[in-house]
């Protein structure tokens, strides 16, 4: 699947009544915030990056090697289904042992999400 091509009739609605983070562009689910492993990790441009366990409404993009901070990592691009917005990447591999608890997670960034807390006042 192509991160440019129109995938906006796949989108699933998930989730209800739970706490999320959406697209902020498109409001599409993209994950359980209690997905969320860590909010410390930082890029080329600073903090602001999500560690997630798992994540729904996204494509892949092409896999690469590419040099991060903590070294080579083998990650693919990932793109929001209801829009094509770049949204972070998907860690394929680590060459590193000591970031091999990378792999298979999501690396999101906050800045393209919304969080969407679910509360419900009482009436």
């Amino acid at each position: 699947m192509s991160p440019t091509s129109d995938t906006r009739s796949q989108v699933i609605t998930t989730y209800l009544d739970r706490p999320t983070f959406s697209c902020a562009k498109c409001t599409a689910v993209i994950a359980l915030q209690d997905e969320l492993i860590s909010k410390a990790f930082s890029g080329r441009d600073g903090r602001g990056l999500y560690l997630m366990h798992s994540a729904v409404n996204l494509k892949m993009g092409k896999k690469e090697d590419r040099p991060l901070l903590t070294g080579v990592h083998t990650v693919a691009d990932v793109y929001c289904m209801g829009c094509n917005e770049r949204m972070g990447w998907y860690y394929h591999r680590a060459s590193d042992n000591s970031q091999k608890y990378k792999e298979g997670k999501y690396l999101l960034e906050r800045e393209k999400l919304a969080k969407e807390n679910k509360w419900k006042l009482d009436d």
